[in-house]
């Protein structure tokens, strides 16, 4: 165990050879070729792998894969209570890695729609266990599911990954396995592995994400459409009328956490899903990661500094700001963004709902937002998997994504390929339908 939350025991390293047909070769003694070898082997924390060789592998413009957020999420109590990852080498160099998340109680009537949890809430309430389910999540718990790697999975090593995937299951009591919110190029490299173990597939909830290049944020609201330029300009007009607010960036935010949390928890309490609750342990982990690591929880001697936003995704680190609305003193409104690279992510966002409504509080966020994200030369931002209508108003694009999922019983895997599509496919239809 380490004294992040629960690690799962490390494991012997699994080896394959590829097949003949695989294109990756590398020379061997003599001058002749031959096929990698490819190995697979349990790590028990994100801090296992060295910091430089996890830039190397993880995607250089997803402000989520920073290896800062994975170490906050080891730390706070947010659904998983074990982590791993999968690193699989090519000849003995790291190529690869999937991170896993246990959950051993999966509250299932978080993660459906609304008219599901209405029909689950007596057998809820009647029979708790029966609505909590183990599963392990491969991928990102709470972003977009990648394989970090080098390059594209070859087939040999996708099935040798998919495998000891199984396996780690099986080992751990987790029934349900599921590779989470991977775009369809991130499927495909692990179909092979995939399909060898049974999985099926269902559309999840698409991400959102906002392409741009623009100047300045006046040159952004001049590329809306008519109707959302509109609309942009009347909520920001309102915002200012509003006596005693004002908006900043911070880039030093720890003394706000307990403030944050509680707004985060009253957009919490109104979400149709909540399959991840970020705890202050969490945030106040990403938050002090900027000052070199907490107690010098990073592992390898390096320290957590920011990256300098070059864009080259060389070594690329998270960095992090706070929007933030402010009513004379006290914290009113807040979205976390994180950097890396040239992307942006507005993680999660927290407001006094008192004064939301009538100051646009929610789209003024986002505008802010927005418009850092454009003065630091991003090439886009991501928003989070909600409020789709006044995203789409924004000129954000939905990134379509899908589960792949599998059980490590057969019968069970019957069952779930029956029973889950629809509900998964009734509240992405939900989620996604337009509100006015």
């Amino acid at each position: 165990m380490s004294a992040d939350r629960r690690a799962a025991p490390a494991a012997a390293p699994a080896t394959v050879a590829a097949p003949p047909a695989a294109p990756a070769t590398v020379a061997a003694a003599g001058g002749a070729q031959r096929d990698p070898a490819y190995t697979v082997e349990r790590l028990e924390r994100a801090q296992d792998l060295p910091r430089q060789v996890w830039d190397e592998l993880a995607p250089a413009d997803d402000p989520m894969w920073g290896r800062d957020v994975f170490t906050a999420m080891q730390r706070a109590e947010i659904g998983p209570d074990a982590y791993a990852y999968l690193l699989v080498r090519e000849d003995g160099r790291p190529f690869a890695l999937l991170p896993l998340s246990a959950v051993h109680g999966l509250r299932l009537d978080r993660v459906v729609g609304p008219r599901e949890r209405r029909l689950m809430a007596p057998v809820a309430r009647a029979f708790p266990r029966l609505v909590r389910v183990p599963m392990l999540f491969c991928g990102n718990f709470l972003g977009q599911g990648h394989v970090m790697g080098r390059g594209r999975l070859p087939a040999a090593a996708a099935r040798l990954l998919v495998r000891e995937v199984m396996d780690f299951a099986r080992g751990h009591r987790l029934g349900t396995v599921v590779f989470k919110d991977f775009a369809p190029d991130g499927l495909d490299a692990l179909r092979p592995g995939l399909d060898e173990q049974g999985f099926f597939t269902v559309a999840s909830l698409p991400d959102t994400q906002l392409a741009l290049g623009q100047p300045d944020f006046e040159s952004y609201l001049a590329s809306l459409p008519a109707k959302p330029r509109r609309n942009a300009r009347n909520k920001i007009r309102k915002f200012h009328r509003q006596e005693d607010l004002r908006m900043e960036v911070l880039d030093e935010f720890g003394h706000l956490v307990p403030e944050m949390m509680g707004l985060y928890r009253q957009v919490m309490d109104r979400a149709d899903q909540t399959l991840d609750v970020l705890d202050e342990a969490f945030v106040r982990a990403l938050s002090d990661s900027k000052a070199g690591g907490a107690g010098g929880e990073d592992g390898d001697g390096q320290g957590q500094g920011q990256g300098q936003g070059d864009g080259d995704g060389e070594g690329a680190r998270t960095e992090q700001r706070l929007v933030a609305c402010f009513e004379g003193e006290r914290l009113v409104g807040y979205l976390h963004c994180l950097f890396r690279g040239r992307g942006a992510v507005g993680a999660r966002i927290g407001m006094d709902y008192g004064l939301a409504h009538r100051a646009r509080l929610y789209h003024n966020l986002h505008y802010a937002a927005i418009e850092l994200a454009i003065a630091r030369g991003c090439r886009h931002i991501r928003f989070a998997q909600t409020a789709y209508e006044p995203k789409r108003e924004f000129g954000c694009e939905l990134v379509e994504q899908s589960y792949a999922l599998n059980h490590t019983g057969r019968l069970p895997r019957t069952i779930l390929r029956l029973l889950l599509p629809p509900a998964l496919e009734a509240a992405r239809a939900q989620a996604l339908a337009p509100r006015s």
